[in-house]
């Protein structure tokens, strides 16, 4: 890859990743309107393990609490919020690790043409409006979490794995229409996110060593790096402002996002012959 492809494809990875505005539709445009290679599974490993560390970082005392409750509850058997929400992002993480293995072959088959992709983009940004205009305000804290939400939610994230739905974006749909507030459903779905990558990148690595992938390392640490930092900056200001925006501006781009792939996508389609 040249140097403006390892720098795109970065920034789109970290700034979409965690936005409701779904990555793989912003990732199909650049394969379709250039004559870029492919940038390869070793590529793709190293910006989403840039995410992840970015989501790590940006939930450190978060991730420090959670180890101190959940010690504290192997010894003494009490749970406190924060090992009562550890225990909900892992019953809501279930889903996806069962059911995002087994369809994994058929959506790599018939889930990645672009209208596809455009008509989940525009769908699922019907359905976040929906979630959004219909939330009490000022809505629930994520520690307020049910096991019955935890796992509504991590059933809804199993749409994420057709691409456009946008995995944030479907979860924090869920979380709204289960009346969390703004922040606290980005809070939740940011969480969600942590044992996602880590999982998906974790089949991505063993797939690249048995298809002994060559590792292009000016390509590999850079990306890493760029999606890092642009992950963390879209995390921080898409909580600090979500409450006040809401997520109209998300649901207005994604269409306007879905309606170009659609034009793409129908310009692209292979003509009867």
């Amino acid at each position: 890859m040249d140097l403006l492809q390892v720098v795109v494809l970065a920034l789109l990875q970290g700034l979409t990743e965690f936005l409701p505005i779904s990555s793989s539709a912003h990732l199909v445009l650049p394969a379709l309107l250039s004559e870029w290679p492919d940038q390869g599974l070793v590529f793709d490993i190293a910006v989403h393990a840039g995410s992840l560390l970015a989501v790590l970082w940006y939930f450190r005392a978060d991730l420090d609490r959670f180890v101190t409750s959940a010690w504290q509850f192997s010894r003494h058997g009490v749970a406190d919020d924060h090992a009562r929400l550890l225990g909900r992002v892992l019953i809501a993480t279930l889903p996806i690790v069962v059911l995002g293995y087994l369809l994994h072959d058929w959506v790599e088959m018939h889930a990645r043409e672009v209208l596809v992709i455009a008509t989940t983009t525009i769908g699922f940004a019907v359905l976040l409006w929906i979630a959004d205009r219909r939330v009490a305000r000022p809505g629930r804290s994520e520690f307020q979490l049910s096991l019955r939400d935890a796992l509504l939610i991590g059933g809804m994230q199993v749409l994420a794995i057709v691409p456009g739905a946008s995995r944030s974006g479907i979860t924090i749909t869920a979380a709204l229409l289960l009346g969390l507030s703004r922040e606290a459903s980005a809070r939740f779905a940011f969480l969600l996110a942590i044992p996602t990558i880590l999982g998906a990148a974790t089949l991505a690595t063993l797939d690249a060593i048995e298809g002994r992938s060559p590792v292009p390392w000016r390509d590999v640490l850079l990306g890493f790096a760029l999606s890092a930092v642009a992950s963390y900056v879209a995390m921080h200001y898409f909580v600090k402002l979500i409450e006040r925006t809401g997520m109209l501006p998300y649901v207005v781009y994604r269409l306007i996002l879905g309606g170009a792939l659609l034009i793409v996508g129908l310009g692209f389609s292979p003509q009867p012959t």
